[in-house]
């Protein structure tokens, strides 16, 4: 049983969006009031992001405005870093609450570690025909190749210096050749260290990205929230899942940054255009964009010298009758000779 608590923040976005692909603030009301039924006398704070207003059902804009004017929901101000997340852990930090969510925080557990801590966390979720459900959780931890630069500054500042090389017993062939085959050797070691100690990042938890492929296939319209800026195109937030979107498939003609072309928390309508399974990365293009990702792949198929699906049918199928009904062979005459 989940000890009393005296103050909670409310991750309201990530509650609203809670086994759906859009927030709704039907679902998040009732999420409130069951837990304030549950553990009554608790003081609730409900903070949703910024984008929130924008993303939920245009029949229940209207609430939404007079909810944030009563002070009953609370948004964070423009520019804020790390959207809502960042002001819900700022406000638990500060009252020493604690935080309902299903998110784990992961870019923020350096900087709050209390999340760690026991009772700082709670899970919620409506399980059907019962209701709403609470329990105590811990935050996932943050996956191998995603620590910040500080962490690997301070390993490699930590770690052991290498052995010397062995001295060979009998002298090499030629020093030119022996300084070859040292050189092949430590750099074939460093590839190898380095192809060990640095696995390929993953955008998103097995569970959360598998559970968006099943309900997604490609062509599917998504809506989400730009959440990062990357080096040719932005990161894209979608409920719980992380998206990649390309320049190239944000506008015609492409873009020159994508940080003049939309701002942090912007709402923007998608297309689901592929999956990236080594990375658990959704591809993704702004609606009306997703030809050019077709058109692309296409491409991409032609210069590999392979067909179509379609051409590849066609020529298999006139092979086939070729194979059943022969032409027949005609005879040739042959001439007369002469006596």
């Amino acid at each position: 049983m989940i000890k009393p608590f005296s103050h909670v923040v409310v991750d309201g976005s990530n509650l609203a969006t809670e086994g759906r692909t859009e927030p709704s603030l039907k679902q998040l009301n009732e999420a409130v009031l069951a837990f304030m039924k549950e553990f009554p006398g608790t003081k609730v704070t409900v903070v949703v992001d910024a984008t929130f207003g924008h993303r939920v059902d245009r029949r229940e804009r209207a609430e939404f405005d007079e909810a944030i004017n009563n002070n009953e929901l609370v948004a964070p101000p423009a520019g804020a870093v790390g959207r809502g997340d960042g002001f819900v852990l700022t406000i638990a930090d500060k009252v020493k609450a604690s935080v309902l969510s299903n998110d784990s925080y992961q870019e923020f557990h350096d900087q709050y570690k209390w999340l760690f801590d026991e009772g700082r966390l709670i899970g919620g979720k409506p399980v059907p025909n019962v209701g709403w459900v609470f329990i105590q959780r811990l935050p996932v931890r943050k996956q191998a190749g995603r620590e910040s630069a500080a962490t690997l500054r301070r390993a490699k500042s930590t770690r052991a210096p290498s052995r010397p090389m062995p001295v060979p017993k009998s002298p090499p062939p030629s020093s030119r050749v022996a300084a070859t085959a040292v050189k092949t050797q430590a750099t074939s070691a460093k590839a190898g260290a380095t192809a060990k100690s640095a696995p390929t990042p993953k955008l998103n938890d097995l569970t959360t990205f598998l559970n968006f492929v099943e309900k997604n296939s490609v062509g599917t319209k998504v809506k989400g929230a730009v959440d990062s800026y990357a080096s040719h195109g932005v990161y894209v937030k979608i409920g719980e899942v992380s998206g990649y979107l390309p320049m190239r498939l944000m506008a015609n003609p492409i873009p020159r940054s994508a940080r003049e072309h939309v701002k942090l928390g912007a709402a923007l309508n998608l297309v689901v255009v592929g999956y990236t399974p080594s990375r658990r990365s959704v591809e993704l293009a702004v609606s009306g964009m997703e030809t050019l990702a077709q058109k692309s792949v296409a491409k991409s198929a032609h210069a590999r010298g392979s067909k179509p699906a379609s051409t590849r049918a066609a020529h298999s199928k006139k092979a086939k009758r070729r194979a059943q009904h022969p032409k027949p062979v005609a005879k040739k005459s042959l001439p007369n000779k002469k006596r």
